[in-house]
């Protein structure tokens, strides 16, 4: 296991989710022939960047490490 505990944040966790929901709801509307259900599920996914980067700049991301810090 890494020792900086990479991706183990809300923000990353958030990320994820959302973004698995999208890739879902944009394999079912491939399956079913929906277009704008698959857009909508690449939207999701689109989404899930943004929402995981905002959460990161609110603070609830991983911190950078300082130089000296182990």
């Amino acid at each position: 296991m890494s020792a900086a505990a990479h991706g183990h944040t809300p923000a990353a966790w958030t990320g994820v989710i959302i973004a698995f929901i999208g890739f879902i709801v944009a394999g079912m509307a491939v399956v079913a022939a929906t277009v704008w259900l698959f857009w909508v599920g690449i939207g999701l996914t689109v989404l899930a960047l943004v929402v995981g980067k905002v959460m990161q700049l609110a603070g609830l991301g991983q911190q950078p490490r300082t130089s000296g810090a182990r």
